[in-house]
């Protein structure tokens, strides 16, 4: 009877690993420049089920990839990005700094990376500003015209994700918080977060890693019918336990070696 239950754990591990999302990223960052078209394209190539990456504006008003709100660290000017045109941050190398071999890759627009969507892929798209940057999010949107279920929208920023859901419903809305304590502030709770998702008809929640997020903590937030995504994991023994706590998907810098390790029999 005991090797049976243990089988029958072992069997329910796989099925979960199969069925969570591993998403990338900023793209599969361990290996391409974060937040470029070659990240992207780097994430199917490594079977990624979705990828992540983050969006501002430019001073034209254009949507550009990029984590930081300079351009220092991947591009090499101390500039933030809300100073420069389109025209000017595409004149910088955001590849470099990775690699050699990613030399003049430039810093993409949200169209060129909507763009790469193979079939069956799916796209978390975090937003890191303000709600300014809205008509002209929903403009591309528009404009691309990719099915909904391509397009997931993601923020720090709750007034972001509730001006998304409420502006295309039909679009899928996730609300990032970190489950980390601040200045000695409680983290929040389960009970909280799926409140205030909840009064904007968002559909879940996308966390840090973290102990805190436990089997107790995930059922209630699946018992809420929302969606649960975590952030952002490289540990195989952490994927492997957010696994059997059954959230939805992982966020990882790694999605091909993630992946493997999650198929690899326990």
């Amino acid at each position: 009877m005991c090797r049976w239950v243990s089988w029958m754990a072992v069997m329910a591990m796989a099925t979960n690993a199969q069925a969570t999302e591993i998403i990338a990223h900023r793209g599969a960052s361990y290996e391409a420049p974060e937040n470029t078209v070659a990240a992207l394209k780097l994430a199917w190539k490594q079977s990624a089920d979705a990828s992540e990456f983050d969006c501002m504006l430019s001073k034209d008003g254009k949507i550009v990839v990029i984590h930081d709100f300079d351009t220092k660290r991947t591009a090499g000017l101390d500039r933030k990005v809300i100073d420069q045109t389109l025209a000017e941050l595409r004149t910088l190398d955001a590849g470099k700094w990775k690699s050699a071999d990613y030399l003049h890759e430039k810093i993409p627009t949200l169209k060129e990376m909507l763009d790469v969507v193979p079939a069956g892929k799916r796209l978390f798209i975090e937003i890191k500003c303000g709600v300014e940057i809205m008509p002209e999010f929903l403009r591309v949107l528009k404009e691309r015209d990719l099915p909904p279920e391509k397009t997931a929208v993601i923020s720090f920023h709750y007034n972001v994700v509730a001006a998304v859901k409420k502006a295309r419903p039909d679009i899928k809305a996730y609300w990032i918080v970190s489950l980390r304590s601040a200045k000695g502030k409680e983290p929040p709770t389960a009970e909280d977060l799926i409140a205030k998702a909840k009064a904007a008809n968002l559909d879940g929640l996308d966390l840090s890693a973290s102990p805190i997020l436990d089997a107790a903590f995930a059922k209630k937030v699946r018992d809420a019918a929302l969606g649960l995504y975590v952030w952002t994991v490289n540990d195989a023994a952490e994927a492997r336990r957010l696994v059997g706590i059954g959230v939805d998907g992982i966020t990882t810098d790694r999605p091909g070696w993630l992946r493997e390790q999650l198929d690899k029999k326990p």
